[in-house]
């Protein structure tokens, strides 16, 4: 599957000029001489034939043909034959809440050449995405905020084009993968449902559509595939990551976690796959903490502390002076605090344990990372009490939902072979202060791999080979998906994942021991 096997090709076709021993129309002239090639027939749509009686004669009967594929068959959308030689791409995008990655690829070898990552406007309308869905409810709100993306599009796409010097009209396809409800929006699709019982997307396997249905300026005849969801909170995003896995072909048993707003899981094999979602991130992308902030320049990502100093030592994105604290860096401070002692497995503050960097503010205890005079805007970068309790629940729940999906298929943590980490915030983690503070399992390290992005990679992998398609359609139908949200036996593992790491000490003997020592 992973061979190159392109969604579009450029044939270059020398034709039997027409004679009265010869004397085909110019689609069956064209069509049998492509199909001798394709060895299936392909479609040739009303448009193409309209050029045919023109172009033909004038070149000698000496074209170029520019197909692509869609569900099934080969359809050519232009035949040329000027001097400048066709010269297909396509885009590959990571339609993520927050941040929208294009990747341009070169349709005749495969390479990228370009990439482009922008900050997605709608988040001027929530960071989360029950934000959006209610805004798109308002009034005008759902064609806001389709507009809102699809502008982004059509400035991406001109960007990158300038700076490869080609026209937007030489992207033939678009590859895309997100979440249910952000492929929703760009759709123009209600998505007031996702969010109510039973659960219910508009759509869960789009069918190819033309790009400019939705305003987005490219070659006029080309697809747009937008990677299929499973269910409300089971989006494209997590095929596509399941592609870029392999997991499915794998005899041995994986497990593939991405954290955003929701923690989206999959586990299983070649055999058989299992899939859940359920509310973890917010607290853990720092999105509702005090000082915290997404992954850009200034925001703390690493964070170490000495436990016989308590000297903190930090790492900001690009360097930049600490401006608060991203997902990774907050995990990572969480587990550092615990170790040293500055918080205890309840998640409450040690303050006497620290009594320079323990300050109160507005009638709380707050731990302070960085001093006004070491961040960017002369403010300190710091937890709080309340943002520890939120960050242990949202932890707690990322570890139930992976225990009640393991306990449901009837087995262990031990016996998973690969433990996958997506999406933005699984490019930076570290697992083994995840598993510190309980939210990962206590798995050897080893076992854990990082998948940088998945999404993205699974696009691209659907614009590399033309069948990826059909292969996410089997996953689809492969796939028996539980709704978290309604299990009892959730809430009740819930409660006692609600400590450091976790009430039940022999789930993470690698912790009890390190701090036995």
């Amino acid at each position: 599957m992973n061979r190159f096997d392109p969604v579009a090709r450029v044939i270059d076709l020398d034709l039997p000029i027409p004679s009265l021993s010869d004397n085909r129309s110019h689609e069956a002239r064209l069509r049998t001489a492509l199909e001798n090639i394709l060895g299936q027939r392909p479609l040739i749509p009303l448009n193409t034939c309209k050029v045919l009686p023109y172009i033909l004669p004038s070149s000698g009967y000496r074209v170029q043909t520019l197909l692509l594929y869609g569900r099934s068959e080969w359809k050519v959308v232009q035949v040329s034959a000027e001097s400048r030689p066709l010269h297909p791409y396509g885009l590959a995008v990571d339609l993520g809440s927050t941040t929208v990655a294009f990747y341009l690829m070169d349709l005749c070898s495969g390479e990228i050449v370009s990439t482009l990552s922008k900050t997605n406007p709608q988040g001027v309308h929530g960071e989360d995405i029950l934000e959006r869905i209610i805004f798109a409810g308002q009034g005008n709100g759902l064609n806001r905020l389709q507009s809102e993306v699809v502008d982004l599009f059509n400035s991406s796409v001109q960007e990158i084009v300038t700076g490869q010097g080609m026209s937007a009209e030489d992207i033939c396809f678009i590859a895309l993968a997100g979440n249910t409800t952000m492929c929703h929006l760009l759709l123009g699709l209600d998505p007031a449902h996702i969010c109510r019982e039973p659960y219910i997307p508009v759509v869960n396997r789009f069918d190819l559509i033309r790009p400019g249905e939705i305003g987005v300026n490219v070659h006029p005849q080309a697809w747009l595939y937008c990677f299929p969801n499973v269910g409300s909170y089971f989006g494209g995003d997590l095929l596509a990551g399941i592609m870029a896995s392999d997991m499915h072909r794998k005899d041995e048993i994986s497990m593939l976690v991405d954290v955003g707003t929701n923690a989206e899981v999959v586990l299983g094999n070649r055999d058989w796959l299992v899939a859940c979602a359920g509310a973890a991130g917010p607290a853990l992308e720092g999105g509702i903490l005090s000082c915290g902030m997404s992954a850009q320049p200034g925001a703390i990502d690493r964070v170490d502390i000495d436990p016989d100093t308590l000297a903190v030592i930090f790492h900001t994105k690009n360097g930049k002076a600490p401006k608060g604290l991203c997902g990774s860096g907050i995990i990572d401070l969480l587990a550092a605090m615990f170790v040293a002692g500055l918080v205890d497995s309840t998640g409450r503050l040690v303050v006497d344990r620290d009594n320079a960097r323990m300050q109160q503010l507005n009638g709380e205890w707050i731990y302070v990372v960085a001093d006004p005079h070491e961040t960017g805007h002369e403010k300190p970068v710091y937890i709080s009490q309340s943002d520890i309790k939120n960050l242990i629940r949202s932890k707690g729940a990322m570890y139930t939902i992976l225990n009640v999906l393991i306990q449901s298929v009837g087995i262990d943590f031990k016996d998973i072979e690969t433990f996958y980490v997506a999406g933005a915030f699984g490019n930076y983690i570290d697992p083994r202060k995840a598993v510190i503070i309980g939210m990962l399992p206590d798995i050897p390290i080893e076992r854990f791999k990082s998948l940088e992005n998945a999404a993205g990679t699974g696009a691209m992998q659907a614009l590399r080979n033309r069948k990826t398609g059909k292969e996410v359609e089997e996953i689809c139908d492969r796939i028996t998906y539980l709704e978290m949200n309604v299990r009892g036996d959730f809430m009740n593992q819930l409660t006692a994942s609600l400590f450091l790491p976790h009430t039940d000490l022999s789930r993470f003997p690698s912790v009890y021991e390190m701090m036995k020592g």
